[in-house]
């Protein structure tokens, strides 16, 4: 595997709500990372992990990402909230996963949900699955730049995945807001509607978790 799906993978494993098998697979998850000179990207949230109890994990994890909106793992949300355009959104990732010639499971989980989102990327077609990433890149940013102002070690995974996609990586909210194209189309929903990156536009025919 290469150094982007390395990454890629890493950051799904450990964005995940965390159990048993996750915690037995850090080691691997490190040696992975340390093969393409990643682990220190991902120091803070290995660090997190191996630091509680596995009970003490799942109640952090639930009450940072199930219980609140602060830091919602659902990339479409950050910039649709909830309206109908956000549905048009969910649909069209669940059909790039169709269109992939993999087998996808999204195990009750929404099409952008982020660590499946990533796991597709890594595991099933890089190509489609980083032009899903960059055409969610302002979600990415807004979601990254909420971990690091509540101070979430999981931060750190966002961030290198931003890294690997290249492209600049705003420090302010005003800032995403200042790279995104073209005006709101709906105002009903709970956020302001904000389209992706004008660089990382979706392109027309690019309609295209695995499981593993």
């Amino acid at each position: 595997m290469s150094r982007i799906n390395i990454v890629l993978q890493s950051a799904s494993l450990l964005l995940e709500y965390p159990d048993e098998r996750l915690l037995d697979r850090l080691n691997l998850i490190e040696a992975a990372l340390t093969e393409v000179g990643a682990t220190s990207r991902f120091g803070p949230l290995l660090q997190h992990l191996r630091g509680k109890s596995l009970m003490d994990l799942q109640a952090f994890h639930s009450q940072e990402f199930d219980l609140s909106r602060r830091h919602v793992l659902h990339l479409t949300y950050w910039t649709s909230g909830d309206t109908r355009r956000r549905g048009e959104e969910l649909a069209h990732i669940k059909q790039v996963y169709r269109e992939s010639g993999f087998q996808v499971s999204l195990n009750g989980e929404l099409p952008d949900y982020l660590p499946l989102m990533l796991e597709y990327a890594a595991v099933a077609d890089l190509k489609r699955g980083c032009q899903l990433l960059h055409a969610h890149r302002a979600s990415l940013e807004l979601l990254r730049l909420a971990l690091k102002r509540d101070q979430l070690p999981h931060e750190c995974a966002v961030e290198a995945v931003c890294v690997e996609l290249g492209g600049p990586s705003p420090q302010t909210v005003e800032q995403v807001k200042s790279l995104v194209a073209g005006p709101p189309s709906e105002t009903v929903g709970m956020r302001t509607v904000m389209l992706p990156y004008p660089s990382f536009r979706r392109q027309a025919g690019d309609t295209h978790r695995t499981e593993v």
